[in-house]
């Protein structure tokens, strides 16, 4: 064959399959119909014949509609996303997520079915991260019906049921998140039924407006790893099982305190103090805000903040927070520690972040964010006292920064070992005394 006719032939083929019909995308076109002429925005899914018809709507007009694979009731909440490839039963346990509407970019959902609640030597749950799921509802792809995992014991819906989650699958995520990504986080509401709920009859209520981490916290102390060398206080501001396990593991008591505990009355009886991550807006903790600066002023000891943890560090210290547009959420996030210029992958899960373009006196910003150049930490120059936004404990990973609980516990050991007193006013009374029997 010529080259001529080679490229005729190749010309002929091209114009030939301009009109047939790909079956691929008549499939997807099926599956979710999005009309750019209809305004608000309508997606539609094939409900499974016998299966419930599920809708999201958006508090700015958008509607999706699909297949309900959870529990037959209605939620509202803030609209997020999570890029997280894996660990659905741990985002959907995390305090953080409370009063929230969680997207899930990953397309297949549910696959590896929700594992058994075994507890490990510290009576934590070893596959969740609280003893609930704490989001409001799920809006996913593509919801695996049957599911297949050694550790699995039901499935996603069953799951959802049984807790009284709304669950919507059909939906475009990828047209929703470029929603959210547009016009930021957005209030939700996720129904069950033939049709979406009239929108002047949806009562939209934010749940930013509440404290949510008084939700969230303890109500009571509580104590993990008794027999543990080093003593330190857990300020539960909505925490991960995780991080009580990761300080547990590295040789700690951990005394579980509510966000709104005194630590003032008891401070020279904890070797370090930890502030947990939470949900919410920080704006709503006053009473944390309070104690950490009264320890700011006086104690010696290690002090380590994570994610909510870091915002109530960076206000005491006299930072502003503010609301991302639509947070930084996932398992994939890098973040540059300006100490040493390395940059680490981190799982994240906040909507608020510190202001931190002018630092108060004596702290310095610890890590920043590469991709959007928010603060992922802050540091004091003079006192062991430093926090990240980020989550070192991640589950189901990364763990590329599993090293600072280490470095923390190891810092409050060494603390101890130098017998460095807890606050400045036993500094100076040990002094007096000193210095009377010389």
């Amino acid at each position: 064959m010529s080259i001529l006719s080679a490229v005729s032939t190749t010309a002929t083929i091209r114009k030939a399959s301009k009109t047939l019909v790909n079956p691929i995308s008549l499939l997807a076109r099926s599956f979710a119909s999005v009309t750019e002429d209809t305004k608000p925005l309508h997606a539609h899914y094939p409900v499974v014949p016998g299966s419930l018809t599920a809708h999201l709507q958006l508090r700015t007009g958008e509607t999706f509609t699909g297949g309900s694979f959870g529990a037959s009731s209605s939620a509202i909440g803030e609209t997020v996303f999570t890029t997280s490839l894996v660990g659905y039963p741990e985002s959907m346990t995390d305090p953080s997520y409370l009063g929230q509407l969680l997207v899930f970019t990953q397309p297949l959902i549910g696959n590896y079915g929700v594992p058994r609640r075994s507890r490990d030597q510290y009576g934590l749950l070893k596959h969740f991260e609280s003893e609930k799921i704490q989001c409001k509802g799920i809006i996913v792809s593509d919801y695996a019906t049957k599911y297949s995992h050694w550790n699995a014991v039901e499935s996603l819906s069953e799951w959802c049921e049984r807790e009284g989650i709304p669950a919507i699958t059909g939906v475009d995520t990828r047209a929703l998140v470029h929603i959210l990504r547009g016009q930021g986080s957005t209030l939700g509401s996720l129904s069950v039924g033939a049709q979406p709920i009239q929108a002047d009859k949806i009562e939209w209520s934010d749940p930013n407006q509440n404290n949510l981490v008084a939700q969230a916290s303890t109500d009571s102390v509580r104590v993990f790893n008794p027999d543990g060398d080093v003593h330190v206080a857990l300020i539960d501001c909505g925490v991960k099982y995780n991080i009580i396990r990761s300080l547990c593991d590295q040789g700690a008591r951990v005394s579980l305190v509510p966000w709104n505990h005194n630590l003032m009355e008891n401070l020279s009886s904890y070797d370090g103090i930890f502030i947990s991550n939470g949900p919410g807006s920080p704006s709503h903790c006053h009473e944390t805000i309070s104690q950490l600066q009264q320890a700011f002023a006086s104690y010696q000891r290690p002090i380590f903040g994570i994610c909510m943890g870091n915002q109530l560090m960076g206000m005491a210290a006299g930072l502003n927070a503010y609301k991302l547009r639509f947070g930084n959420r996932g398992h994939n996030q890098p973040a540059v520690d300006l100490t040493n210029g390395k940059c680490v992958i981190t799982s994240q899960n906040h909507g608020y972040a510190l202001d931190d373009s002018q630092m108060p006196d004596g702290w310095s910003r610890y890590y920043v964010n590469a991709n959007d150049g928010s603060n992922e930490g802050i540091r004091h120059l003079k006192k062991p006292f430093r926090s990240v936004q980020f989550h070192p404990e991640a589950k189901g990973g990364p763990l590329d920064t599993g090293y600072l609980f280490a470095e923390f516990v190891d810092s409050v050991r060494q603390a101890k070992l130098a017998n460095v007193p807890a606050t400045l006013a036993a500094e100076q009374s040990t002094g007096q005394q000193q210095a009377a029997t010389a």
